[in-house]
């Protein structure tokens, strides 16, 4: 008989409140990692060449629990003026009415977050309907973004504007942290068939300095059978003390109780998909968020799949897991475990990764770290051509052979913010917040592709053709997408290094026809590519001069 309960039996743990200075010079100059009072781990710490990444670490969580306080007030202040700004028409209208008494104050319903004054879109795609094969994607990346406001607003949307049914918002726990640290919230879409049961989990709200600490602990635990796990995002998650997960909480209180506190992620939101999906016996349920949000959906499924003797019938009623700039949450065994229960299960993984996203490509998949992904990217460029590879391009970030195509890349999605407006419409209008945003990314480029603008407009305007849905056939969805994978990059291997570089540098100017002498250059040289890239501008891709008269591509 399976265990009912999951325990870490190899681990490795950073307690960042314990480090001092001392402790710190020692880490850099001494190899004896095992005195450390801040470092717990089952067996070798770290080899001497990997101290610097324990240092960076702990030196960043330390930051973050000094200043927590100080962030979060920053934040509150900079959200209120944001909002104020919005409500009030910008900034002169903002001047005029404090001028005149007469300034107009934002309410629970009115003021959105950081992350939702960089992109204000509230409303789905009404061209997308529930029989569009994108349907699923633009409505679980709307509801990820919608996981940053607070929990009037998203009741109001999705009760009133989505016409859907809010289930609930929830602040779940962190045991280890102390706090409720978790966001998520579930409404049921009605207009599918069958009905579907979404759970968002929120993203790394900027001034929070929890899910910051959570991003940057390096802190992993290894279960049998299963593979290393992300520490920081198991314990956002609801992992128990002594690195558990045990069946069932060790409460005489049913979890999602009204009156019950604390409330762990995992538990409670498995027990509200259980009652859920036994009241409607043909719903099915969808993962879904961004960012930090996207790492806790795979991993809810990860915990669930390690309770699968249990709870089996819940995974057969997942439809998928979509997660958008996600982090990479385990190493290659936890990915072959997760790979085969995904087939057993046929659950989709839909992994989106926009351009040159920094979060996707962290934390490093190198000898020191070993994490990884598992499954398909489903990459875009910052044309929004999809692609399906293995793993995104430049898959650690900081490479100086990208430094330049970078920063070019971040210019043109400037550039592409005033153009974007005219060829589709009024929706795809950036604030001068978002434009803020870019400038930003022309230094950090990383930073400026991660924010939900992108991720929105792939889900919408994206070219990437994507399996039709199909009765369940063990391994049709993985087969079908780690072959298209396997296509494309045998494709690249064809090209030398430089010229492949060359490719990425012109990136930002196909359909710019003035500029596009670069695209001409690369497709004349690299001919395995030749079919695709003519083909983007025969059919009249996005950055094509017939933009806008592109007709939805259906999945064959």
């Amino acid at each position: 008989m399976a265990s009912k309960e999951h325990v870490c039996d190899n681990y490795f743990s950073l307690k960042p409140e314990e480090v001092t200075l001392i402790e710190l010079l020692r880490l850099l100059f001494s190899s004896d990692l095992d005195s450390r009072k801040f470092i717990e781990s089952s067996g070798e710490v770290w080899k001497l060449e990997r101290r610097w990444i324990l240092l960076v670490s702990v030196v960043v969580q330390r930051f973050f629990l000094f200043c927590s306080v100080p962030l979060a007030r920053i934040g509150d202040v900079l959200q209120k003026w944001l909002n104020l700004v919005s409500i009030n028409g910008g900034p002169l209208m903002l001047l005029l009415n404090r001028l005149r008494g007469k300034v107009i104050e934002p309410d629970s319903l009115s003021s959105t977050s950081a992350v939702g004054n960089l992109d204000r879109r509230i409303e789905l795609d009404k061209s997308i309907k529930p029989e569009n094969p994108r349907y699923k994607a633009a409505l679980s990346m709307m509801a990820a973004k919608l996981s940053y406001e607070n929990k009037d607003l998203v009741q109001s949307v999705v009760n009133h504007q989505w016409k859907m049914k809010f289930v609930g918002f929830y602040n779940f726990r962190n045991g280890y942290q102390g706090r409720d640290s978790t966001q998520a919230f579930l409404f049921k879409e009605t207009q599918s068939d069958p009905n579907l049961i979404v759970v968002a989990f929120r993203g790394t709200s900027p001034f929070n300095a929890d899910a910051w600490r959570t991003d940057f602990d390096l802190s992993w635990c290894e279960f049998n059978k299963v593979g290393k796990t992300h520490s920081g995002f198991m314990k956002a998650l609801g992992m128990q003390p002594n690195n558990r997960w045990p069946l069932e909480l060790e409460t005489d209180q049913p979890q999602g109780s009204s009156d019950q506190h604390p409330q762990f992620a995992y538990y409670t939101i498995r027990k509200m998909l259980v009652d859920l999906l036994q009241e409607d016996v043909n719903a099915k349920f969808i993962l879904t968020g961004h960012s930090l949000g996207g790492a806790l959906a795979i991993l809810f499924a990860g915990v669930l799949a390690m309770h699968d003797h249990e709870y089996a019938w819940l995974l057969e009623r997942m439809e998928g897991v979509y997660t958008f700039g996600q982090p990479r949450v385990g190493d290659e065994k936890f990915g072959e475990f997760m790979k085969e229960k995904f087939r057993k299960y046929d659950v989709r993984y839909m992994r989106y990764v926009y351009s040159n996203d920094l979060v996707p490509r962290i934390p490093y998949d190198d000898k020191a770290l070993l994490f990884k992904h598992f499954g398909p990217s489903l990459y875009y460029d910052s044309c929004y051509r999809g692609k399906v590879l293995e793993e995104e391009p430049n898959k650690n970030y900081f490479n100086l052979l990208w430094f330049i195509p970078k920063r070019l890349n971040a210019v043109w999605e400037l550039i592409r913010s005033f153009i974007l407006p005219w060829v589709k419409g009024s929706e795809y209008k950036e604030g001068w917040f978002m434009r803020f945003w870019r400038l930003v990314g022309l230094v950090i480029p990383g930073l400026g592709a991660h924010a939900p603008q992108d991720y929105v407009n792939l889900t919408r305007l994206g070219t990437l053709l994507l399996p039709q849905e199909s009765p369940k056939v063990e391994k049709t969805y993985f087969e079908t997408f780690f072959a298209e994978s396997e296509r494309s990059q045998a494709q690249d291997r064809t090209s030398a290094s430089f010229f492949f570089h060359l490719s990425t540098i012109s990136e930002p100017f196909p359909g710019i026809r003035t500029l596009c002498f670069l695209d001409h250059l690369v497709t004349v040289t690299l001919s395995s590519t030749w079919t695709s890239l003519t083909s983007n501008f025969k059919e009249g891709a996005l950055c094509n001069s017939s933009i806008g008269k592109k007709e939805e591509v259906e999945a064959e």
